[in-house]
């Protein structure tokens, strides 16, 4: 009997902690509540360049298209926050049972799905996008340098606040899906479904709380040392203009 009672005031404890935990100003994650922020590539460290004619996203590097690549960040309707899998191999160096050590890393695709325009910019937005790293008239293949950008994708909570944030790092999208009209379907919108490629991904949360490498923090040390000692030989009446 007093077991059961012990039990019985555990499930009532852990209960009120999940009612209090939806009740909160946090409460738990939901899928809904994210932000997407896409970074085409620069094309300064290859051939393209921001002058350069055969660089598809030129107008953008100047200023002129931000709006463009706003409104792709702002149409993804769908989005995936990326894993990591752990490479493991068999460790025979050692007596009795086997056991896996890891030898490295690996990132998987990621998937997005984004709403298109009547006037299918978006869509062809990920082509130009594509076209920089395979030219589909003479196809060649573009310098890796030129073809890459980086994404951010923040969770938000229930004040659109963020709460975590990840980048993707050298992405570019590798695979942009069809588009199946239906005389049928009267009432719903195009979704383009794109696949991401990238070499890793960062937590942006951390690396915030992180702090600074030695070597910075030395730097930052010595200039300050040095600010503080030129000041230090300004006339008072300099140091006020």
């Amino acid at each position: 009997m007093a077991r059961s009672s012990l039990l019985d005031g555990f499930a009532y404890g852990v209960l009120n902690e999940i009612l209090a935990t939806f009740r909160s100003q946090d409460g738990y994650a939901k899928p809904s509540k994210y932000e997407v922020i896409i970074t085409p590539p620069t094309g300064y460290r290859g051939t393209g360049g921001t002058d350069k004619s055969t660089n598809p996203f030129g107008e953008i590097l100047r200023g002129k298209g931000t709006d463009l690549v706003r409104k792709v960040s702002m149409e993804t309707s769908q989005v995936s926050f990326p894993g990591m899998t752990l490479e493991t191999q068999e460790d025979t160096n050692i007596y009795g049972p086997v056991r896996k050590v890891v030898t490295g890393q690996t990132f998987a695709e990621i998937s997005t799905s984004v709403r298109v325009s009547a006037d299918f910019k978006e869509r062809n937005f990920f082509d130009d996008w594509q076209r920089i790293a395979a030219n589909r008239s003479d196809f060649s293949v573009g310098y890796y340098d030129d073809y890459v950008g980086t994404m951010q994708i923040f969770q938000l909570d229930n004040n659109d606040r963020r709460r975590h944030g990840v980048e993707l790092v050298e992405c570019y999208p590798s695979t942009v899906g069809e588009l199946q009209g239906d005389y049928g379907n009267l009432n719903s919108l195009y979704l383009l479904p794109v696949t991401w490629s990238y070499r890793y991904w960062k937590n942006l949360t951390d690396e915030a709380e992180l702090p600074k490498p030695l070597l910075e923090r030395i730097g930052d040390v010595f200039v300050n040392t040095v600010e503080r000692q030129l000041r230090s030989r300004v006339p008072a009446v300099l140091r006020k203009l």
